[in-house]
């Protein structure tokens, strides 16, 4: 073989063709024909000397020589993509987006950005609502803000701020069930549950309650949607308070117990470990983890 590298494409057709063990695949990916793939992979075969892929019953797989040079060549693509990002991380100005859930901008964000603006008049946020975890490879945000444990493989998180929770239900419901005299007896209603159904667990640990069994029930990753399935009775739901406190005030809802704060259910900011280095994530980074200590030592 000859000591030169084998061209670019032709290792970026071998990539994409061996992790989706289809010429198809690797050409809509790539944005070109299945036959312009299949004569980069037979042109890196050529170079190489060797064959790396092999057909049987209409499909494709490596071959042992395919199998052993995959995992460098994706490492090194990975490499590449990852010294790309850092050298080219934005300046301090421009453009900053922000992934949040819109519980969250409404009740905490959205009031302090004149805050941020005041601190750093050179970044300008563009706040996007969501709940589902986001694909920072894919969706162009910089750092996102997500309720529960904190637990995001390959993600780093802050504990941002912990929001007081109240369990509540219908009035429907309870006319049904009757008013609970003691925490435990929420354990035999029907619940509704946080996408990790997580929160109920946490409740009842905290109010000293250990037998409570599998976590039952419907769940929903949007605050917004859970509220909606506790209005309708569908069961008891543990939401933020300041939340519900208009529904509670307007009977809409029945409060079933006192409020609660549980540290570790909390909100967090979430991003990949390479963002941090970007200046401006680190200023909206440093920004909001004071606003919070700010907040909780006036508390």
């Amino acid at each position: 073989m000859a000591d030169r590298l084998p061209p670019l494409n032709a290792l970026r057709a071998f990539e994409a063709t061996a992790r989706h063990l289809s010429v198809k695949n690797a050409a809509q990916e790539l944005c070109v024909t299945p036959g312009a793939v299949s004569q980069l992979v037979k042109a890196l075969e050529l170079h190489l000397g060797v064959k790396l892929f092999e057909r049987a019953n209409r499909g494709i797989f490596l071959t042992d020589a395919g199998q052993g040079y995959l995992p460098p060549i994706r490492n090194a693509f990975r490499q590449i993509a990852d010294a790309s990002r850092r050298i080219a991380a934005p300046a301090d100005g421009g453009t900053l987006t922000v992934s949040v859930t819109p519980f969250f901008a409404t009740a905490w964000l959205v009031p302090r950005l004149a805050q941020f603006h005041e601190a750093h008049p050179d970044i300008d946020l563009q706040v996007v609502t969501s709940n589902a975890l986001v694909d920072f490879s894919r969706d162009g945000v910089d750092v996102a803000v997500r309720h529960g444990l904190g637990r995001y493989p390959g993600l780093r998180s802050d504990r941002v701020v912990a929001v007081e929770i109240v369990p509540v239900a219908a009035p429907s419901l309870v006319a049904r069930l009757g008013l609970p005299t003691a925490p435990a007896a929420l354990t035999r209603w029907p619940q509704i549950h946080d996408g990790e159904r997580k929160g109920w667990h946490l409740w009842f640990q905290a109010q000293g309650i250990d037998d409570i069994g599998a976590p039952r029930g419907p769940s929903f990753d949007d605050s917004g949607l859970l509220l909606q399935a506790v209005l309708a009775g569908q069961g008891a739901g543990l939401l933020p308070a300041a939340l519900v406190a208009r529904d509670v005030a307007d009977g809409r809802l029945v409060k079933l117990a006192d409020i609660t704060l549980l540290e570790t259910f909390a909100y967090y900011l979430v991003y990949p470990d390479v963002h941090r280095e970007r200046p401006k994530v680190a200023a909206f980074r440093a920004w909001m983890l004071g606003a919070a200590l700010s907040d909780a030592r006036n508390t």
